[in-house]
This record gives C-alpha cells, sequence and structure tokens, in this order.
C-alpha cells in the first residue's frame, strides 16, 4: 500500500511539472517571423558570415525586418539575390561578384624562412612561435589553414604560397577569418591592379625578407593619373573603384609586386 501511495505522488508531481512546462512553453513562446523562416528556406546555409551577420538565420531576420540588403549573400550567388528580392518586395537586383586573393608572392624563389620550423602544420600554430617561420613577418608561411578552411576546393599551397582559384571560389570569406596573417582580401571580380604584398616595413627591411616585397617607394603612386594609389605605412594599395587598369603603375614598380588581375 505504502509502495502504490509513494508511485501515485511521485506521478501526480511529474503530471503537475509536465502541466507546468507545457503552460510556460506557451505564455513564454518566441513568435516565428513566416517571412524571416521563408528567406532562410531560400539562403545556401553556409553561415559564413560574408553577409555581415552572424550567420543565415541573422540575416534573415534583418531582411525580414528590412534592416539588410538583398543582395549581400555571396556564395548564394544571383539567383539567391533574386529570390530574396522577391520576397521581400524589391525589383531586380544584382550582386557584385568578388573572388578570395591572397596578397602575397613571397614564394621560395623569392624569400626563405628565417628558421627552421618542427610544429603542428598549422599557419595560426606557427605564429605562435617567434611570429612564425618565414623570414617576412607578414608574408604566406604556406601550411594551408586557408586551404583547411575552404569548402570549395578553391585554394591550394604553391611553391610555398597560398593561390586562390577564383573560377572556384564562392566569396565566403572563411579563408580570410583563418588566415593569421590577414594576407587575404576579397576582391571584385574585375579587371584591375593589385598590390600582392602587405608588408609594412621599411624597404631596406622588407628588401632584405622578400624579392618582390613593396618597398613604398611611391612610384606607383606618381604614375596612377585616376588616383587609385596610397602609400601608407611603407605600403602601398590600390583602390579598386578608382583603377582603369591603364598598367602604368605595373610597369614602373621597381619590385614587380603589382599584379593585373584579368578575369
Amino acid at each position: 500500500m505504502e509502495f502504490i501511495i509513494a508511485v501515485a505522488i511521485v506521478a501526480g508531481i511529474g503530471l503537475l511539472l509536465g502541466l507546468g512546462l507545457a503552460i510556460a512553453s506557451i505564455l513564454l513562446a518566441v513568435p516565428k517571423d513566416e517571412k524571416a523562416e521563408e528567406i532562410l528556406e531560400v539562403l545556401p546555409g553556409a553561415n559564413c558570415g560574408a553577409c555581415g551577420f552572424s550567420g543565415c538565420s541573422g540575416y534573415a531576420a534583418a531582411l525580414a525586418k528590412g534592416e539588410a540588403e538583398p543582395n549581400l549573400c555571396a556564395p548564394g550567388g544571383a539567383d539567391v539575390v533574386q529570390a530574396i528580392a522577391e520576397l521581400t518586395g524589391g525589383g531586380a537586383m544584382e550582386i557584385e561578384r568578388k573572388t578570395a586573393m591572397v596578397m602575397c608572392m613571397g614564394n621560395f624563389d623569392h624569400t626563405s624562412d628565417k628558421m627552421e620550423y618542427d610544429g603542428i602544420k598549422s599557419c595560426a600554430a606557427a605564429t605562435l612561435t617567434g611570429g612564425g617561420n618565414t623570414k617576412c613577418s607578414y608574408g604566406c608561411m604556406g601550411f594551408g589553414d586557408c586551404v583547411s578552411s575552404c569548402e570549395h576546393n578553391a585554394i591550394s599551397i604553391c611553391n610555398g604560397v597560398a593561390v586562390v582559384t577564383p573560377a572556384l571560389c564562392v566569396a565566403c570569406t572563411m579563408c580570410v577569418k583563418a588566415c593569421p596573417r590577414n594576407l587575404i582580401d576579397m576582391i571584385p571580380i574585375r579587371d584591375q591592379a593589385v598590390v600582392t604584398c602587405k608588408n609594412a616595413d621599411k624597404g631596406v627591411i622588407t628588401s632584405k625578407a622578400c624579392s618582390v616585397g613593396c618597398i613604398g617607394c611611391m612610384k606607383c603612386v606618381k604614375a596612377c593619373e585616376s588616383d587609385a594609389i596610397k602609400v601608407e605605412n611603407f605600403h602601398a594599395s590600390i583602390d579598386p573603384a578608382k583603377c582603369t587598369n591603364c598598367r602604368k603603375c605595373v610597369e614602373v614598380c621597381p619590385k614587380h609586386c603589382i599584379t593585373l588581375c584579368v578575369f
């Protein structure tokens, strides 16, 4: 008899708790945004953050509230952008296609290592050991953290430096986040000149570390007639919006670190 009473008490408590949880779930339930759910189904589910939001769900929520532009999903491409525009009541939309590019040409032919690294084959790990193994403290270490982060096989290591294949890149920016030296930039897919170096040391130091490192000599700035180039911290950079691909900067660069990108 005492056993039955004990079971009944436990069952009663369980029933009350279950009923309480059911009521709480109803009262505290967060209403779903149907528009956000519709948009989320259209998005590719990459959760890469290339749109500037925490992931696809964050981007969908912002779109549903009218707090984001429909053309920010690079991995989704034109089809996804147009689908989002239709769901949000917009008209025809275009997305500027971009590709990742490794801003370094310091391969085995142009530079060398300052020490022999015998550790985890990871750029992030090597950086923790005396700032990395390469003589250029800004250059690609070639251990392939970016390669591992890319789900589209768009990156490979060639002669000690990471190289991106634009035809395979979906501009998800995962490689950008994976590079501990911030060597990977997203550039528009159009003909342009690019400074493929991020060294910010003085010219004398850079020249000792790499034969194709930018020394900030200003020759490219003087040659550019469209005011597309500036030098800051001994390093030249080119504004793709202003670049006319006239090639004059390439012709005058003494270190040959300006690359013409032709897509």
